[in-house]
């Protein structure tokens, strides 16, 4: 039987950050898919390829985490930055999100006018500014080292934000907006579902502040997909595709794994499965400790096309609709074109990922037939909004149309949901950490602290990695 120092389950965004920082040990990484990356993989279907989910990529820029973690690696993404992060389209109004404030906050004024747009988005981007200069953010429990560093880390925050770290969102949102209109409330909550998976009303001012500063970041585009990032950080590494995890046992002094291919013997178990998939593996004590968490609902509704055009259209659009997409919990939803010069994803046209929110439930129970229905009437409801606002596009160009559900993503990726938990001041105690009770098991992902998106794995999984450096 093989044993190993580390084994990691899953090669999303967390699962190969670990491994790509710690192939210097005895390490194996598990993939249930033939692709890596999980929600930020690129597969191939009909003979095109696409992004499953995760399409932008940013924090690639100095004293910011991913480029910190790239660094250590010696490793440069073939990415290109984006002019315009995002536009977003709302009833005629049209916002690029760009770096330069003041270029934005004049298209803010003239679309979403208020005495203190002002004081609200230099707010917004300060904290922000103010959050990535925070060094040694630490955030772990069940050890007297890991509660400590968490303290530390608490008062440098306190320090830091002062009383803007007890505010919500959107009591900072009255405090300086006021009664906003419906129309900018939904332009605000539009870009935190595609950031940290919630609205204003379920946030802190905090992560109000990160999820809407992102495009004063670079923000950029990954050429031939964004699986080629976790493909290429993982290629020292012991990567084992197509061998999916059944059950891990605990034993006196390491766990038990068996696979689809076998079994095997490691020291330490890194988990990037969601919180909620987690006790699937395990019997007993540990399955009851992930039971703990409450399950997220939220899943996302993927449409994917391929589009025979020759016009340029820009990286990613939103567009912001007046009534609810059916079957999901969003009235807008997040389109991501790749670029003509892409040769892998450009080669048969365009490749275009189309992403909105929905529920884990809605899609469960239903018959056959039923889901079948149900998912082309989303479909189509999504397709004919988008050739509304694009109107160069015809439907005899798009080429290619398919979808997936939470039920899609659990077939092949293995996970229904969509994100964690909100994470506030009520929550915090209640959210998950890298850190486990039991010796030598760790998680990292999106249903970890820190969120979601490239930039918050990526601290996440700098977290755990301290963790680790001490185990070994």
């Amino acid at each position: 039987m093989q044993k190993y120092d580390l084994a990691i389950v899953g090669s999303g965004i967390g699962g190969a950050l670990i491994g790509a920082l710690n192939k210097d040990k005895k390490h194996i990484l598990f993939e249930k898919d033939s692709n890596l990356g999980g929600c930020a993989s690129t597969f191939k279907r009909y003979g095109n390829y696409y992004n499953t989910g995760a399409t932008t990529f940013v924090g690639y820029e100095d004293n910011h985490i991913i480029k910190d973690i790239f660094d250590k690696m010696g490793y440069s993404p073939d990415i290109e930055e984006s002019k315009v992060a995002i536009r977003t389209i709302q009833n005629k109004k049209v916002v690029d999100r760009v770096r330069d404030f003041e270029h934005f906050l004049s298209q803010m004024q003239e679309y979403y006018p208020n005495k203190n747009n002002r004081i609200f988005w230099e707010k917004i981007k300060n904290i922000d500014e103010r959050f990535w200069q925070v060094k040694n953010i630490h955030f772990a429990k069940y050890s007297l080292k890991s509660y400590i560093k968490s303290l530390l880390t608490f008062k440098d925050m306190i320090r830091t934000f002062e009383m803007d770290l007890f505010k919500s969102a959107d009591s900072f949102i009255k405090e300086t907006l006021g009664d906003i209109s419906q129309e900018y409330k939904n332009f605000i909550d539009a870009q935190l579902l595609i950031t940290v998976q919630s609205r204003s009303k379920d946030v802190s001012l905090l992560s109000m502040a990160l999820g809407l500063s992102y495009p004063f970041h670079k923000v950029f585009y990954v050429n031939n997909g964004m699986g080629t990032i976790i493909e290429d950080i993982l290629k020292d590494v012991n990567v084992h595709k197509n061998e999916e995890i059944f059950k891990i046992k605990r034993k006196e002094d390491y766990y038990l794994i068996d696979s689809s291919k076998g079994e095997y013997q490691a020291k330490n178990i890194v988990l990037n499965t969601t919180i909620y998939d987690s006790k699937n593996l395990f019997d007993e004590k540990i399955k009851s400790y992930y039971e703990k968490f409450e399950f997220s609902d939220q899943s996302a509704f993927t449409l994917y096309l391929s589009i025979d055009s020759k016009k340029e259209f820009l990286e990613h659009y939103q567009i912001i609709l007046k009534d609810e997409i059916p079957n999901c919990i969003s009235n807008s939803f997040f389109i991501s074109f790749s670029k003509l010069s892409d040769d892998k994803l450009s080669q048969n046209g365009y490749s275009v990922t189309i992403s909105t929110h929905t529920k884990v439930s809605t899609w469960k129970l239903l018959s056959k037939d039923r889901y079948k229905k149900q998912k082309e009437l989303t479909e189509n409801f999504i397709l004919g909004h988008f050739l509304d606002y694009f109107d160069s596009i015809n439907k005899e160009q798009i080429t290619k149309t398919f979808s997936a559900t939470s039920a899609t993503f659990q077939r092949f990726i293995g996970r229904q949901n969509c994100g964690g938990k909100a994470i506030n001041i009520k929550s915090i105690l209640k959210t998950p950490t890298c850190t486990t009770p039991f010796k030598g098991l760790y998680n990292v992902g999106d249903t970890i602290f820190a969120g979601q998106g490239w930039p918050g794995v990526a601290l996440g999984a700098s977290i755990l990695n301290k963790e680790l450096n001490e185990e070994f």
